[in-house]
Parts: structure tokens; sequence; C-alpha cells
């Protein structure tokens, strides 16, 4: 199987510190997710920042259907890379 990179994106630190707890209790991963700021494009300011959560899914087999619905729930979306 091939690793998949699934990349929760999140409107704030809070909110991406939350979901990558939730997402390592739920799925038991055995690495812990990644959390990343993303500055937006052409923005100066702090506050104009996304978190991403970075999940390696290393067996290829996480429910992304279930990743698209934690994510939504706090106001953000999922890519897979």
């Amino acid at each position: 199987m091939s690793i998949v990179r699934h990349v929760l994106v999140l409107p704030d630190r809070d909110a991406a510190e939350e979901v990558a707890e939730e997402v390592a209790e739920r799925f038991g991963l055995e690495q812990e997710p990644q959390l990343v700021r993303e500055a937006l494009a052409g923005e100066d300011d702090a506050e104009d920042a996304q978190w991403l959560v970075i999940i390696e899914d290393t067996e290829g087999d996480l429910d992304s259907t279930a990743l698209d619905a934690l994510a939504e729930e706090y106001d953000g979306w999922r890519e897979e890379e």
C-alpha cells in the first residue's frame, strides 16, 4: 500500500489542537499528527493564518469520510496529498 497524507485545514490553533488529539485517539495512530501554521498568501497579519493537521496514513486505510466530517465540525476541510 502507498502512504497517503491527509491534511486537515482548520481556521485556528485551538481547533487544530483539538482535531489532532481527537484523530489520534479515534484512529489509534502510531504517529502523532503534525500541526503546522500556514500564513495565507499575501497576508502579513498573524491572525490571517490557517492551521494544518498533517496525518501520515502509512497503511492507506484511514476513513477519509470520517476525516472530512471531523474537519467540517471545526469549520475546516480535508485535502489529500
